[in-house]
């Protein structure tokens, strides 16, 4: 702070002020020359969600499947439902022609996922939910081995589904108690056609909310394919992924990148955000991950296509991973 009652001399000032100038000017270059260290590289794929295309609206099944790969995915993960390329309409037929579509191209099917265990949750109160649940998720884990990928995303159970007015709000145990059997009358099918049931951590369902409830879930069927399918978005809102992804460890078996952002009052869908313009501490979660020894697919799933140039939201999404990973 300057004090009036100094009395410095306008020749002394001036030096002064020189001296300081040329200082910062000094340090000024030295800091443009210095450069960051490199970043550390991670052996782990690039993969892609369906849901970031505007697909079927906009843009065939293969168009997406070319534009990740021309965006340089190695891997893109898509969704089954009842209408599109991938559902019950499918048979082997056309899933064998979309895995042909995928090789042909050089993309590989990175895993299947699917809103329809919300719809028809494994952990209904209504039987017949429950029953066309376990008839779709059965389909899945078919359509996953015609498809070529061993990864099958899991959502065994709800307490509540905030999103659906039709969904009646299931007791804790009771919702654990479905969801094991679930889980375990589809195991035979999974193990014989070598699918695992990648079980995902949602948070919003309000079941299996800690990484302890998760270890034990998955452990208790003791069988190599139930494992985990991480994803770093859904819990952001109160808890830290790599805090799950150190207890998790060689559960992982497919990852999805979602970016969250804690600076908004929205929290619903609106709070995932494009990769990188979020809140998600991606040092600390790529570091986790590697010290877990997980080198497979990270997935970056997002459900708003860009509605003029879809294209780009891909491209961006692919240049950000390779910073991430150390590949720029």
């Amino acid at each position: 702070m300057f004090d009036p009652s100094s009395h410095i001399g306008r020749r002394q000032l001036l030096a002064y002020s020189a001296a300081v100038g040329s200082t910062f000017l000094a340090t000024s270059a030295h800091g443009a020359d210095k450069k960051d260290p490199p970043r550390k590289k991670y052996d782990m794929k690039k993969s892609i969600n369906l849901w970031a295309f505007p697909y079927p609206d906009r843009m065939s099944l293969e168009q997406c499947l070319q534009l990740a790969k021309d965006a340089g995915f190695d891997g893109i993960e898509l969704n089954y439902d009842l209408e599109s390329d991938l559902s019950p309409k499918a048979g082997p037929k056309e899933l064998e022609a979309i895995r042909k579509m995928a090789e042909r191209i050089g993309i590989a099917i990175s895993g299947l996922c699917s809103f329809l265990f919300w719809p028809y949750p494994l952990s209904s109160n209504d039987p017949a939910k429950r029953g066309r649940g376990m008839e779709l998720a059965a389909k899945m884990v078919e359509a996953a081995h015609l498809l070529g990928t061993e990864n099958l995303l899991v959502v065994p159970g709800a307490v509540c589904i905030p999103w659906r007015t039709d969904h009646e709000p299931v007791p804790n145990d009771v919702c654990d108690k479905r969801a094991r059997e679930a889980v375990g009358k589809v195991l035979p099918l999974a193990e014989k056609h070598k699918v695992h049931l990648n079980i995902e951590n949602i948070f919003f369902n309000g079941y299996l909310m800690t990484p302890m409830e998760m270890v034990a879930f998955v452990d208790s069927f003791k069988s190599e394919f139930v494992k985990v399918h991480f994803d770093t978005g859904n819990i952001m809102e109160y808890q830290y992924p790599e805090h799950w992804i150190d207890q998790l460890g060689k559960r992982i078996k497919n990852v999805h990148l979602k970016e969250f952002t804690k600076k908004g009052t929205d929290h619903s869908l609106e709070a995932f955000r494009p990769l990188l313009d979020g809140t998600t501490n991606w040092p600390a979660v790529l570091e986790a991950f590697d010290k877990s020894g997980y080198r497979g697919y990270l997935t970056f799933e997002y459900f708003h296509p860009y509605l003029h140039y879809p294209e780009a939201l891909i491209h961006q999404t692919s240049d950000s991973l390779d910073r991430m990973l150390g590949k720029k």
